[in-house]
């Protein structure tokens, strides 16, 4: 199974997500794992998105770089079934001397074991086998939490990835479409025109600039490849002809989402 992960994260870029860096400064990330196949699944997915990554494959020596590096990491990652220490203690002992936020993984799936380390200073719990789309989701929202509430002196963007109009939503972190709780299945490209759309909501967006933005390619008079597109999503959001509750047209300009 972890394979046909590998192989999804390296060759479908456009369910990549786009870590936006500030000034320069790259989220570090402490990955406490000993198993290869999941190590290589956490590094192609994490540095994808622009971070920073440390792998410790043992648990005392995990908590020997944590006690040595107590202000470098943003974030930990880290497995329960390690040689050296355990995850769960590892957990107790770091949260005793930082505040930096722990996600945890296991193939185990008790609520008790989850409750226990969250008692532990875990701040989430992924079980395995696990959706690296997922993993990504968690992680940007402990960073941004953490960023909030813990460092904000430390300036970091992260971007939007969840538009919800009126009843519409669109997730950029799961690449998942819903209309009033219903899911939409769209195209790479259709999901990519209705992001970029949502992106840019309340302004009118030419068909020069969506066709450049999507194709990457210098846009040429009389393509009509844009307006295809966005009648196909039309129907799949099922928009009346006229007055189209969400992508509208405005006449020699584009279209826009309100």
């Amino acid at each position: 199974m972890y394979n046909d992960i590998i192989t999804d994260v390296h060759f479908k870029n456009e369910f990549k997500l786009n870590k936006v860096i500030e000034d320069g400064i790259m989220s570090k990330i402490l990955v406490v794992e000993d198993d290869e196949k999941i190590i290589r699944i956490l590094k192609i997915q994490l540095e994808h998105q622009q971070f920073d990554i440390t792998i410790e494959k043992d648990g005392i020596e995990a908590m020997n770089n944590v006690d040595k590096n107590r202000d470098v990491y943003d974030l930990i990652i880290l497995d329960l079934g390690l040689p050296g220490m355990s995850g769960n203690k590892l957990c107790k002992n770091i949260r005793k001397i930082s505040e930096t936020p722990i996600i945890v993984l296991s193939a185990r799936n008790s609520v008790e074991e989850k409750v226990e380390l969250l008692q532990n200073g875990a701040g989430d719990y992924i079980t395995k086998p696990f959706n690296p789309l997922e993993v990504i989701a968690r992680v940007k929202t402990q960073l941004r939490r953490y960023q909030k509430y813990n460092n904000p002196t430390k300036k970091q963007f992260f971007p939007k990835s969840e538009y919800d109009i009126r009843g519409l939503i669109i997730n950029k972190d799961t690449h998942k479409c819903f209309l009033f709780g219903k899911e939409i299945s769209l195209t790479p490209i259709e999901f990519s025109i209705l992001w970029y759309l949502c992106e840019h909501q309340g302004k009118v967006v030419s068909t020069e600039e969506l066709f450049e933005n999507i194709w990457k390619e210098k846009y040429l008079d009389n393509n009509n490849t844009v307006m295809a597109h966005i009648g196909r999503l039309r129907e799949k959001l099922n928009e009346p002809a006229k007055n189209p509750k969400f992508i509208k047209t405005v006449w020699g300009v584009g279209y826009e989402i309100e």
